[in-house]
């Protein structure tokens, strides 16, 4: 059955936790959502561990179409969410309606948009009145790392809680369906998801919000040029792809493939 937006409050009402994993792909798509994962995200992270870039500033409206698309396709089951990517929402109201719509077209189910503003509010109304979804995102934001002086953690004080809290209620009331909690500390995270009715997702904030977010790369063990404190790496496929490459390799020099098996 297909999950949706109101399949996840519902698992926030039952006290039920639910899982969000990234995916880049067709058929990585495919495989974790006949796995079960219940949303997959087409996060910004792919400017890193698909495309090479240092922040996820580079990417753009266009790549991250291409990549909606494609991950769209392998999903049956699963709440497809897109990242919108850096600058594609910021400047007008109508142009984030677009951009957004956009990745509605190309197969996404949701658009996840990160930060806090009275026009964020706004853009997240409209968007949803629009017909569009938005998960929002709050604590430590990628897309604002210049301004937040680097990779530190949010919400380390009561009063610093209190406001992400702020921030997050006027997000549900503007008509956010979830929010993801990044590197916040959990006591702060637990407080602010028993104080809120739609569900929060963490991404390096403890194991008291109602859902974990982490990227299929780290979890896979495919990207090694840094791994969060916060991520588990469940497989080794850096080492698997390496392995594979080097017997193609080994066998194609010594003559070994094709076999009589594998030529017409």
């Amino acid at each position: 059955m297909a999950i949706t937006v109101n399949t996840i409050q519902k698992y926030k009402n039952n006290n039920e936790k639910f899982s969000v994993l990234t995916a880049y792909d067709y058929s990585t798509a495919k495989y974790i959502d006949e796995a079960g994962i219940d949303i997959i995200l087409i996060g910004d992270s792919l400017a890193m561990t698909a495309l090479g870039y240092e922040t996820t500033h580079a990417i753009g409206i266009d790549e991250m179409k291409i990549f909606t698309k494609a991950v769209a396709k392998g999903v049956k089951n699963a709440l497809v969410v897109t990242d919108m990517p850096f600058m594609s929402y910021h400047t007008d109201i109508s142009t984030a309606i677009k951009n957004c719509g956009e990745m509605i077209k190309n197969g996404a189910n949701a658009v996840k948009i990160e930060g806090f503003s009275e026009y964020i509010l706004e853009a997240v109304k409209r968007l949803t009145q629009s017909g569009i979804p938005v998960m929002g995102h709050l604590g430590f934001t990628p897309q604002f790392l210049n301004t937040l002086g680097g990779y530190k953690i949010q919400g380390k004080t009561h009063d610093a809680a209190e406001e992400i809290l702020k921030q997050a209620k006027e997000l549900e009331k503007a008509g956010a369906f979830s929010i993801v909690l990044e590197m916040v500390p959990q006591e702060s995270a637990k407080y602010i998801t028993e104080n809120l009715t739609i569900p929060t997702i963490s991404c390096g904030a403890g194991r008291y919000c109602d859902a974990q977010v982490l990227v299929c790369d780290d979890v896979f063990g495919k990207f090694s040029d840094f791994t969060p404190k916060f991520a588990r790496k469940y497989g080794d496929m850096k080492s698997l792809i390496f392995e594979c490459a080097k017997k193609y390799n080994d066998d194609v020099k010594s003559g070994k493939f094709p076999s009589d098996a594998e030529v017409f």
